[in-house]
């Protein structure tokens, strides 16, 4: 970069933060997931603010990649971020930690109340899980939400192999199993699957099971992961979707969201994909809109929330993410139904009208799936103990053995090429990258 032009951007900078520091109450400031909105919508939003207030507006943007680097900045008070995205236990954590605003919804004329009118009843119920002593739907809007399972290449794994847990286990498919590099998604699942006897008496339940950060579990799941270490083929943050569908794995334990995208992708080069949630259960997970504590501009962030929670534009950043968006609204449900797929009961999420519809179960999943599905939480103090736990299990890995065939030099020149690759693809912004630590 030229003198000239360094000087220009820099002079640009302090221009755009001087006008910000004289009009706060104009600015506002997002704070969310890298690749996570549609393209144009802030556009239509700052105009819709302005035909509904009167008052024009300017957007400061920023992005992140990791649940805990947001927390940070917003913990310390050295931000004052409008409106942040963060995930279900972050939610949980800025409620415990007293750094969230309530949402002040009388501010939203009825007429455009878009955030009553389009609300999911599973949602809401979900959310009330969050703190047993606050509702959290009193602070938070749900964006996104999907559930944690198996994709699967249906040429070398069957619909029985892949309804199990075992499967990460099972060694007809060591070598070739993709495991999330994401503790809290994989500890979940996993106690879900070792605690079936317990959960088949009546002993505990998913809710249950969902707070347990006790030594026993944790030495219980550490072992099983450990005995599952040598035949996974890699311990993946977002790599994974295209190992699957070029067939270099056949099996990953992966987001619904992702798993959509590898589908996709899979058969547009004649791989077949599929995904399902185990027969033992699962976790769901959410992401949602919040205000946090230090915010200058609650007003303009309540209606930015109201704005995504418009039916139109749920689907477009529901159509451009890949992700399946949180909102109860039936033109949302319209737009993604297929003739092709089975009926399956949605009216947990939409209502009684939804007890049959044609849509894909990998988006949603039917009402027998979810009632096996339960929300994670926040590990408080106890999350230094998760990752140590991952941590011992993801260095097991000795430099024998089919889990270990490729080094991680030769994972590392393959990945820059092929993030050069992806780079050039027209549908790169569909693959958005969620970190869950």
């Amino acid at each position: 970069m030229s003198r000239l032009l360094r000087a220009a951007c820099t002079l640009g900078a302090a221009l755009l933060l001087a006008s910000c520091a004289t009009d706060r109450a104009q600015v506002l400031k997002i704070y969310n997931w890298s690749d996570y909105i549609a393209e144009g919508v802030l556009d239509d939003f700052k105009e819709w603010y302005e035909e509904q207030t009167g008052e024009k507006l300017k957007i400061v943007y920023q992005t992140f990649d990791v649940n805990e680097a947001m927390l940070s900045k917003i913990e310390m008070g050295q931000e004052d971020f409008d409106v942040v995205c963060p995930s279900d236990y972050i939610i949980e954590r800025m409620l415990n930690n007293d750094l969230l605003l309530p949402l002040d919804f009388s501010a939203i004329p009825p007429e455009i109340d878009y955030i009553h009118a389009n609300a999911s009843p599973y949602i809401e119920e979900m959310f009330r899980t969050i703190n047993p002593d606050i509702d959290a739907n009193d602070y938070a809007v749900a964006y996104m939400w999907g559930t944690t399972g198996i994709l699967y290449n249906t040429d070398y794994v069957s619909d029985e192999e892949a309804s199990t847990w075992d499967i990460i286990h099972n060694p007809k498919f060591s070598g070739r199993i993709l495991i999330k590099d994401a503790p809290r998604d994989v500890y979940g699942p996993v106690l879900i699957y070792l605690r079936q006897d317990e959960l088949q008496a009546g002993e505990t339940t998913l809710a249950e099971l969902m707070l347990d950060s006790s030594d026993k579990s944790i030495r219980d799941v550490k072992r099983y992961l450990l005995e599952c270490a040598p035949g996974v083929y890699g311990w993946e943050a977002d790599f994974g979707k295209d190992q699957m569908s070029k067939e270099r794995a056949w099996i990953s334990l992966n987001w619904s969201g992702d798993a959509v995208w590898a589908m996709e992708e899979a058969a547009s080069v004649g791989i077949s994909l599929d995904y399902c949630v185990p027969q033992e259960g699962s976790t769901v997970w959410f992401d949602g809109w919040v205000i946090p504590k230090y915010a200058k501009n609650t007003r303009a962030a309540t209606y930015f929330i109201d704005f995504m929670c418009r039916p139109d534009i749920a689907i477009r950043n529901m159509e451009e993410t890949g992700y399946v968006a949180s909102s109860g609204a039936w033109e949302v449900l319209e737009s993604q139904m297929d003739e092709e797929e089975e009926p399956i009961d949605l009216s947990y999420f939409f209502g009684p009208e939804a007890s049959a519809v044609r849509v894909s179960e990998v988006l949603y999943p039917d009402r027998e799936t979810i009632e096996r599905c339960a929300l994670e939480h926040d590990w408080g103090d106890r999350t230094d103990v998760l990752l140590s736990m991952w941590q011992d299990v993801k260095s097991s890995r000795g430099e024998e053995g089919e889990g270990s065939r490729v080094s991680w030099p030769v994972i590392g020149i393959f990945l820059a090429i092929l993030g050069a690759a992806v780079y050039k693809s027209v549908d790169n912004s569909r693959k958005k990258r969620r970190r869950r630590v």
